[in-house]
């Protein structure tokens, strides 16, 4: 939501673009570092107060950057705020505690529309905050939201994880068995993938957007929210069909209409149809094929071992942002002017791919452990 502020941040703590930068990347390495602290206590003391723990801190962060007066302090409430990616990391594992895997999975989809809405309109609430009011009010909204969410769960959330380990030592001879566990790593790496995919399209579409086809930020605002769309519309097929069918057979799906998509892209602009309509047509189908992916391979990933469910969930989420942060970086060193169309779309294929290598190496993994069943 305070992207479009980064410039007025940088400006008023007269610092330069690059340091105030570090409260997008800096950040999205905190949530990867507290994904993997929130999921094991999350197994050994519950969601609740855990969820409530780092809500509260949020708010207090979200102050903290309201209020702050330099740039360091600015940068160290913002890696604080960090601590509410406990609801990205622990919502699919109160889902997972209360249902079962395909009905997870199935309102998994569901949340995720939900989730597609925040990165589309984040933006223009946040342009038209900073505008209006300044950037300060970005956060004043935020730590409005946090205590918002803050009095929802304290009144209405529940304690989900009924079967807590007893101690820390119980809870550490449960994890060999989910780090050794083959299906654990291809329904995770299937969702790293996937969402990798994502992340190197966003990290050189906007070059190409600009380069090459000459668009306005308006015209690439449009344009990028189409794979976004595209997840929407995935994450509503997952809810209405995953109850009906296998993980691995929504996983493997997903897969394969992004990698269909953007074969297609690749094969049209090798025809000479150059076009942005094409580009962002291809990878729409990436959006797409992630909606249908990814709430089976969350579920997945949480079902191997279920008394560790909040750890496997918080691991797979780790796993997906650092690995989006790698491709991000491969993708700005890699693309160009003159080879951008296909890089970014060779990139993708090869994510999507991957995904779906990792989908298929899991239904087989399945298929062994119930003949040995």
């Amino acid at each position: 939501m305070f992207l479009p502020s980064l410039t007025n941040i940088a400006t008023y703590f007269n610092a330069d673009y690059a340091l105030v930068s570090l409260s997008i990347s800096g950040y999205l390495g905190m949530t990867a570092v507290m994904q993997i602290i929130i999921g094991p206590l999350s197994d050994r003391f519950g969601r609740r107060p855990i969820i409530l723990t780092t809500l509260l801190v949020f708010v207090v962060a979200s102050i903290g950057c309201l209020l702050a007066t330099d740039i360091t302090t600015f940068l160290v409430f913002r890696m604080m705020q960090a601590a509410v990616i406990s609801g990205a990391a622990l919502s699919p594992a109160i889902v997972k505690d209360m249902f079962s895997a395909k009905e997870a999975a199935s309102l998994l989809g569901y949340i995720g529309m939900a989730m597609a809405v925040a990165p589309m309109v984040g933006p223009m609430i946040g342009g038209v905050l900073d505008e209006s009011f300044g950037w300060r009010t970005n956060f004043m909204v935020y730590a409005a939201i946090g205590l918002f969410m803050l009095l929802v769960c304290f009144f209405d959330l529940g304690e989900t994880h009924k079967e807590r380990s007893s101690d820390f030592k119980s809870q550490l001879l449960l994890y060999p068995s989910l780090l050794r566990s083959n299906r654990f790593w291809g329904y995770s790496l299937c969702r790293a993938f996937s969402v990798g995919a994502f992340y190197t399209f966003l990290a050189g579409a906007p070059l190409l957007a600009t380069t090459l086809f000459g668009m306005s930020t308006s015209e690439l605002g449009f344009y990028l929210g189409t794979i976004t769309a595209g997840f929407f519309l995935g994450s509503l097929l997952s809810g209405r069909f995953a109850k009906f069918f296998q993980l691995t057979t929504m996983m493997i799906a997903g897969a394969i209409v992004a990698c269909s998509g953007l074969m297609a892209g690749i094969i049209l602009f090798s025809l000479g149809y150059f076009h942005e309509v094409f580009l962002f047509g291809a990878t729409i189908f990436v959006g797409l094929g992630n909606g249908l992916t990814m709430p089976s391979s969350n579920v997945g990933a949480m079902s191997v071992t279920p008394e560790l469910a909040g750890s496997a969930a918080s691991l797979a989420g780790a796993l997906t942002v650092s690995g989006g942060g790698i491709l991000t970086f491969i993708t700005g060193v890699m693309i160009s002017e003159e080879n951008g169309i296909y890089t970014l779309l060779g990139m993708m294929l090869f994510c999507s791919v991957a995904g779906l290598i990792a989908a298929l190496a899991v239904r087989f993994w399945n298929n062994q452990e119930m003949k040995v069943a």
